[in-house]
């Protein structure tokens, strides 16, 4: 069965509850939840969403339908007229399973009692095991989730991980070495992650996850010396000590800290937050400069969801702070979870996928403008995921290129379009140059130029056939690498597209540099040329780019033209060929092979 495991700590809470009969537990298996608590779902204080619990905690064993809350808050509406337990603080297994398996008490039951934790809980939680009777089973099955929880065994040694003070070790100076920070004296991440896995263990019943940096430090270092730089992270660190609605706090590395709030609404928190660093934005030095922060929030309810990646999910929405003068504060919100789960899930499926041959490849053609012929198409790649239907790219594309695994589907793309030269060829269809995309993690690989020559050479095909294609930006990170890498791929006869010109800012001189064949101008700019008669700005800019294009001996495609009207224009201006929607959309490899026998 397919799941992936991760544990929790979920401290003491109240579950509000009904009880229920077998109807009721099968609606709530399908997804829909009793009328009770649709009220209650997502409200301030709640942990996680309504669920079935199956208790056994004295001598009165049942199966309930129930929501869980915080305990003794004035500020949290709980439910009237329903019944309430207490649960008591406890580790918990969590299993996540796929979407596609369906839950019933018999599933749940045999889910629970049969897993087998694998080798890597054992590694990552040393402290846990396994309970083989556990007293308390939680199932989840809404917004398309599937997950159970168990609650966990602790071992003898359970609560020895928070480390002790430094009065009660003998060895202080070991002790400071290995949890205190060196510059402000404050705790390290060594010392407050602990803390995130068995907050109850301190007394610490809910609490969100802040992990923030400041804006440009890189300038406060360079300009102002490291020794100013230090007293801001002095001034921080002191500052954390002062809050009483801050439980810990660490200095994790350069300018980056976490702390572990008080759990409250977001608005009232971000409040909080907003005066936390207003105190600290001016720089004592120089009063004129004004310092700003980026930070992201995880509240308690998301960190109990994302378990052991709590850290990375404020770290993740902290990088979606992109404004230069002033301070962002962003909120992890279920979507942004959601979107975590599916990565995670693709990421794991993926081997299985390409197994299962689950990739395709779509051509969308290339067109002579003039001739209005095909001279060439884009491979453009769709997942057929599980054989039950086509992903959209957005669905998949990113998600690999953030978790690094888009060079395994890159050379899928390139395998497959070798294969249908090679058929064309045998049979003596017209062929033509084919692009393939080229990621930016694949170029990052050692001996890329070589991996991807043996690929082509291992089916014949003559170099001049692929035409590899990278975005505009791709170029910004390394220029020197990336000059040296087009130019070794030039010397073997492949040809060299750029995708997207005009949306990356590059410099024109690196692009004198470029040993490119083909400029393709981005469809934001051909949008701008939709009218039939008048001269707009942007059609001043699309005519210089074919005019530099020309210049330079490049040749110049267009991408995304509509109508008539734009290719027209396109024509007037001198651009050589189209990809666009107006001569054909990317169609399965069947159908372009009909268009070039035709």
């Amino acid at each position: 069965m397919n799941y992936s495991v991760n544990h929790i700590f979920k401290p003491e809470r109240y579950l509000y509850y009904i009880p229920v009969g077998d109807t009721d537990l099968t609606t709530m298996y399908l997804g829909i939840i009793p009328e009770v608590f649709a009220n209650y779902k997502d409200a301030f204080g709640t942990y996680d969403c309504p669920g079935i619990f199956r208790l056994n905690l004295d001598d009165n064993p049942r199966t309930v339908i129930g929501l869980e809350f915080r305990k003794n808050d004035p500020r949290i509406t709980y439910p009237e007229n329903l019944e309430c337990i207490e649960l008591p603080a406890s580790f918990m297994l969590g299993i996540d399973l796929t979407s596609d398996i369906i839950l019933d008490r018999k599933t749940v039951a045999e889910i629970a009692g049969e897993f087998n934790p694998p080798q890597s809980c054992v590694i990552n939680w040393p402290f846990l095991r396994k309970d083989e009777n556990p007293p308390v089973i939680e199932i989840f099955t809404q917004d398309g989730k599937n997950r159970i929880y168990v609650t966990a065994r602790t071992t003898d040694k359970s609560y020895t991980f928070i480390p002790e003070t430094p009065q009660a070790n003998t060895h202080e100076e070991l002790y400071k070495k290995a949890y205190l920070d060196p510059i402000t004296g404050y705790y390290n991440w060594n010392h407050l992650k602990p803390y995130l896995e068995g907050f109850g263990l301190k007394g610490i019943q809910d609490f969100a996850f802040v992990h923030f940096d400041i804006k440009d430090f890189k300038t406060i270092n360079e300009i102002y010396s490291h020794h100013v730089a230090n007293n801001l992270l002095r001034r921080i660190a002191k500052k954390i000590t002062q809050e009483d609605w801050i439980y810990q706090g660490a200095r994790c590395d350069n300018d980056n800290f976490a702390l572990m709030v008080k759990d409250m609404p977001n608005d009232e928190l971000k409040s909080k937050l907003e005066i936390f660093f207003a105190e600290l934005s001016g720089l004592p030095e120089d009063p004129s400069y004004t310092i700003y922060f980026r930070c992201g929030v995880v509240p308690m309810k998301n960190f109990l969801l994302l378990s052991d990646r709590g850290p990375d999910g404020a770290k993740l929405v902290q990088k979606m702070g992109t404004s230069f003068n002033r301070t962002e504060i962003i909120f992890y919100t279920d979507k942004i979870h959601d979107e975590i789960l599916w990565g995670k899930k693709i990421k794991t499926y993926l081997n299985t996928a390409i197994a299962n041959d689950e990739f395709l490849v779509y051509l969308q053609p290339k067109y002579d403008i003039n001739t209005e012929k095909i001279v060439g198409a884009e491979a453009l790649v769709r997942w057929d995921y599980q054989k039950k239907g086509l992903l959209p790219p957005i669905k998949f594309i990113p998600y690999l290129e953030r978790e690094g695994s888009i060079g395994k589907v890159d050379d899928i793309v390139l395998h497959k379009v070798c294969q249908y030269l090679k058929k064309w060829q045998e049979q003596k269809i017209p062929v033509h140059p084919i692009s393939v995309n080229l990621s930016r993690k694949q170029l990052e690989k050692q001996n890329i130029i070589d991996h991807l020559t043996r690929i082509v050479d291992s089916y014949g095909i003559d170099h001049s056939l692929i035409d590899f294609e990278l975005t505009e930006s791709m170029t910004l990170t390394n220029p020197v690498y990336m000059m040296s890498l087009l130019s070794d791929l030039k010397s073997k006869g492949f040809k060299i597209s750029m995708d997207d010109f005009g949306t990356g800012y590059s410099s024109l001189s690196l692009l004198t540099e470029m040993p490119l064949d083909t400029l393709k101008i981005d469809k934001s700019f051909v949008d701008g040329i939709d009218t039939p008669d008048a001269t707009t700005k942007e059609d001043t800019v699309v005519k210089y780019i074919i005019s530099m294009a020309k210049e330079l001996n490049f040749h110049c495609l267009a991408e995304g033209a509509e109508n008539k009207n734009q290719i027209d224009k396109l024509r007037s201006f001198g651009c050589e060929s189209i990809q666009s929607f107006y001569y054909s959309k990317p169609l399965p490899v069947e159908e372009f092979e009909l268009k070039l026998k035709a």
